[in-house]
């Protein structure tokens, strides 16, 4: 039986330790990619849970909207891993909209509940070289490829959503120079 406040607890807790980690500035893209299917522990797209994405995104966007960030929703691979932003989002980052509506069958159901949840919502094909200052992957969704270089890995005791493992990642800087050059 899913635990659908626990899932939205983990979620907030999650997000929680991504943004002590991070210290993301207002405006910062963040993309969370999500097998929903993982966290009521079935096999990655085989089982996508309405229940599951909904309460994800009630334990995430209040810290999103509460920290000013901009969410990427990323879509399943049946969508090449698009992703669900608000139309505000893709117009200030010159992201070129494209023509589907994520579905749970393709797009799945975390990226068809943003999509229903946000109020201008469009689909990307990419992020255009604006790429994530930091993301969550729940289930093992492949985010990297939506990540700036370097991306470091944030840890938390408990790294689960449900029953699906999850990674979290924020970028930093290159440091670039060698023995001689000097950093914070």
């Amino acid at each position: 039986m899913m635990d659908i406040l626990k899932i939205q607890e983990q979620a907030s807790a999650c997000m929680e330790t991504l943004l002590d980690a991070a210290h993301l500035a207002p405006g910062s893209l963040v993309v969370i990619g999500c097998s929903t299917s993982e966290v009521i522990g079935k096999k990655i797209g085989s089982e996508s849970s309405p229940q599951a994405a909904e309460a994800i995104f009630k334990g995430i966007l209040p810290l999103i909207e509460k920290n000013k960030l901009h969410l990427a929703a990323q879509c399943c691979e049946h969508l090449n891993r698009a992703l669900v932003v608000e139309r505000e989002t893709a117009e200030k980052f010159g992201f070129d909209p494209v023509t589907v509506i994520p579905v749970r069958e393709a797009g799945g159901s975390w990226a068809t509940h943003v999509y229903s949840q946000f109020k201008h919502p469009v689909v990307v094909e990419n992020l255009n070289g604006h790429l994530a200052y930091a993301g969550i992957d729940i289930g093992e969704t492949c985010i990297g490829m939506h990540l700036r270089p370097v991306g470091v890995m944030v840890r938390m005791a408990d790294p689960y959503i449900g029953e699906a493992r999850v990674t979290m990642v924020r970028t930093r800087p290159k440091l670039i120079g060698g023995a001689r050059a000097k950093y914070e």
